[in-house]
């Protein structure tokens, strides 16, 4: 890559990245402040000039740090003058140190056995219950009109977990399985009641 000179022209994205600031947002500005004139070349290539990009880092500066409004900056340039705003925070653009783009990832056998750890622990549910029941809420229920819900879809991994399971370790869970059995048959004929 070809060092450029400090007083080189500048592309809208150097500037940009030297500013911290979107291009679009140096494209609005360009916009509002008439005293910033990138050279534009063919196609419409925006090249900024260091004092250009001086005026910039100064309207950046009165406007994000000070608060300024637009139109108070545009007084402020009509009454202070292009070389008063640019000098409010100059700017020198060094070559910046080229980004290296980040090297594509290996998968590795590693991924793989956390992977398979992630699909056991899936395969085995984990089960908190309360260690007593929850009374039931005694909260009156509107009259709604019965609807034809289609019975919910069971998913095929989970009957397929449930079948490969040891039938020991489901039945020491089925302890902790009987309050939550209970209360969705109790809420179940609740809701056929209504």
């Amino acid at each position: 890559m070809v060092k450029k000179a400090p007083d080189a022209f500048r592309t809208i994205s150097e500037v940009s990245d030297a500013l911290d600031t979107p291009a679009h947002v140096l494209r609005f500005w360009e916009s509002k402040f008439s005293q910033i004139k990138p050279v534009k070349r063919a196609g419409g290539r925006r090249y900024y000039r260091p004092d250009d990009i001086n005026l910039l880092s100064g309207i950046k500066t009165v406007l994000h740090d000070q608060g300024m409004t637009i139109k108070g900056a545009q007084k402020l340039l009509r009454e202070k003058g292009v070389k008063h705003v640019a000098a409010i925070a100059p700017i020198v653009i060094t070559e910046a140190a080229s980004k290296p783009k980040p090297a594509a990832r290996k998968k590795t056998k590693a991924k793989k056995v956390i992977k398979a750890d992630v699909v056991e622990a899936v395969e085995e549910p984990i089960i908190d219950a309360p260690a007593e029941p929850t009374p039931a809420l005694d909260v009156a229920q509107p009259d709604l009109p019965a609807l034809d819900l289609p019975e919910p879809a069971v998913q095929p991994g989970v009957m397929a977990a449930l079948a490969t399971m040891d039938r020991t370790a489901l039945r020491g869970k089925s302890s902790k399985l009987a309050p939550i059995v209970a209360r969705l048959q109790d809420l179940q004929s609740r809701m056929s009641a209504a």
